[in-house]
């Protein structure tokens, strides 16, 4: 939807649990000290904004302008024009997870779209450290960076590699950006879903062909050892808790999702294998920059990925359908 005058722009708001709308709001003119003003190119929905439609995310506050996927170009500038990627997770800069490099998880954390006002709009002030270039991509490739480096950091912290057996339990997009990054990185990768339909696109369009679901006998001949790493995607507990059980001797649990419930495990087969849970959160300059390498490079294949991209003037009477369908589509993008 086009700007209706020069300084406002539309706006696509979660008013409430079940209610997006578009919404007029002044468009910033002039940024911050240390921000940079960028014209949103596109916008990547992700399972967070369903949450947030469904009133299932626990640390948000309605009305909400979302989107946190997100490309675009510098407004002005010697490079004004310059396509880049918004890292949309707005770190404090001073706590110890921040002084010891790890900004990712700063303990006073703010995420567009989510604490913050997003970028489901035609333009969004963003600090400059936060704007990474995207030379070679095309504005909707450089929208799913974002989503895509929450797999490459959760592969990067298992350090799984050549030789690995790797388990990726939940096979929607950011189990399936996992399970990329994993082969990219050499694994030998399987993945879980309840879902066929999903296991279905997952084989037919990216060749993950060791499928399975859950109550599948899978400890047996050749897998009888189990994972050497298993990564949940699922955002489930009691799929990660029946996913221990897969990790072999010496392996790891790289916990990708989050929930709210306490997670329980058996401490003696735990110690018995010597196993290590990981916790993966958000992504780093260096896994951006990884994903922007691997898609340039066509190690990622971006076109399966996108199933459809549709303009905001539509996304109102299209979101509660697209959250109820999430099984037939992988990542759906937004042009304002």
């Amino acid at each position: 939807m086009k700007d209706h005058v020069q300084n406002e722009m539309a706006c696509g708001v979660c008013v409430k649990p079940g209610t997006f709308e578009l919404e007029t709001r002044p468009r910033p003119e002039v940024a911050p000290e240390g921000h940079r003003l960028v014209d949103i190119a596109a916008i990547g929905i992700c399972g967070t904004d369903y949450h947030i439609f469904e009133g299932k995310h626990p640390f948000l506050n309605y009305p909400r302008v979302i989107g946190h996927e997100l490309s675009g170009h510098l407004v002005d500038g010697p490079d004004a024009g310059q396509l880049v990627v918004v890292n949309p997770y707005l770190s404090c800069g001073k706590c110890r997870a921040c002084r010891r490099g790890k900004p990712n998880c700063c303990s006073d954390i703010a995420v567009l779209g989510v604490h913050t006002d997003g970028g489901m709009c035609s333009r969004i002030a963003v600090p400059e450290g936060n704007l990474y270039p995207a030379e070679g991509l095309t504005p909707v490739e450089a929208a799913m960076v974002e989503f895509l480096a929450i797999g490459a950091h959760a592969v990067a912290r298992s350090d799984c590699g050549a030789g690995d057996r790797v388990m990726v339990t939940g096979a929607g997009p950011i189990g399936l950006g996992t399970a990329l990054f994993a082969r990219i990185a050499g694994a030998e990768v399987h993945l879980m879903d309840l879902s066929a339909k999903r296991l279905t696109a997952a084989a037919e369009l990216f060749d993950f062909t060791a499928v399975h679901q859950p109550g599948d006998e899978i400890l047996c001949g050749d897998l009888a050892e189990g994972f050497d790493v298993v990564f949940d995607a699922t955002g489930n507990a009691g799929a990660i808790e029946a996913g221990f059980a897969l990790v072999a001797h010496g392996g790891v649990t790289v916990l990708v999702s989050v929930v709210k419930e306490n997670i329980t495990f058996a401490d003696s087969e735990f110690h018995k294998r010597e196993s290590q849970i990981i916790g993966s959160r958000n992504a780093l300059r260096g896994d951006f920059d990884r994903v922007i390498e691997a898609i340039r490079s066509g190690a990622v294949p971006t076109q399966q990925i996108a199933s459809a991209v549709l303009p905001l003037s539509e996304l109102p009477s299209q979101f509660a359908n697209l959250a109820g369908d999430r099984d037939h589509v992988i990542k759906v993008l937004v042009t304002p």
